[in-house]
């Protein structure tokens, strides 16, 4: 059954809703290559994973089976506190790999500067003041591409497989995603995270030039390059309800 809300889907994905006691829950079917059924409960809401041969009645009876997880795990993300939209002004701080990035504004032809002393700082000159939230978004995407095209370099080489294109992501709902065709997408945003986490995020799309699918192998070969790839998932997790907008 289709869900009343229409979540931004991605490619392979289709959006459901199960009755769990009384309670109408959205869900996210996503069909892969993978062998066996997994749920996920983020920000996003719950989330279905799935053999291309498994049908939806065999997914909806696992989310049965754990209705009792899924419908607490649901309720801890409700409870937690959305941030506020980021008000950009000249002197805010948001987070930039694991530091905290400090925004100046100034008047100019739109151009922007990076400084590492004393601190990292992203100086904004501005036309006017409407293009504020534009250029900051331009110059982080910038600086985001470049730091994933050396990390993916980096992993390429360790994991032993070819380079393959970068794309940038906006997607509200994935931080990345593996086309062996096409290459892999990263989401922008993962600059407000750890480096750590990033890598995570990007080794566990390089592992799928391996193996396409979350096998036990596939696993295998990310905990390889990253042992603590547990924790790496659940900070992901925990910074995404986190991360600014503006």
């Amino acid at each position: 059954m289709k869900a009343d809300a229409s979540p931004v889907l991605a490619a392979g994905e289709s959006a459901h809703c199960i009755t769990l006691a009384d309670r109408v829950v959205p869900y996210v079917l996503r069909r892969s290559a993978r062998r066996t059924i997994g749920l996920s409960i983020d920000h996003r809401g719950l989330r279905a994973s799935a053999p291309q041969r498994a049908s939806l009645r065999e997914v909806e009876t696992l989310i049965n089976k754990h209705a009792d997880w899924v419908t607490r795990k649901l309720n801890e993300w409700q409870q937690r506190k959305r941030p506020e939209k980021l008000r950009i002004v000249d002197g805010v701080k948001l987070p930039l790999f694991g530091e905290m990035l400090e925004v100046r504004l100034a008047s100019g032809a739109n151009r922007v500067f990076w400084s590492t002393f004393p601190g990292p700082t992203l100086t904004l000159c501005l036309r006017q003041p409407a293009d504020t939230g534009r250029q900051l978004e331009k110059a982080l995407r910038s600086r985001a591409q470049q730091h994933f095209a050396e990390r993916v370099a980096h992993f390429s080489a360790q994991l032993g497989v070819k380079q393959p294109p970068i794309a940038l992501s906006s997607a509200r709902t994935r931080w990345g995603s593996c086309n062996p065709k096409t290459g892999i997408r990263l989401n922008w945003r993962l600059i407000h995270f750890p480096l750590p986490v990033v890598d995570y995020v990007v080794i566990h799309e390089l592992a799928h030039l391996r193996e396409l699918n979350h096998s036990r192998r596939f696993w295998a070969i990310v905990e390889s390059i990253c042992p603590d790839w547990r924790d790496q998932r659940q900070a992901l997790n925990r910074l995404a309800a986190e991360c600014p907008g503006w």
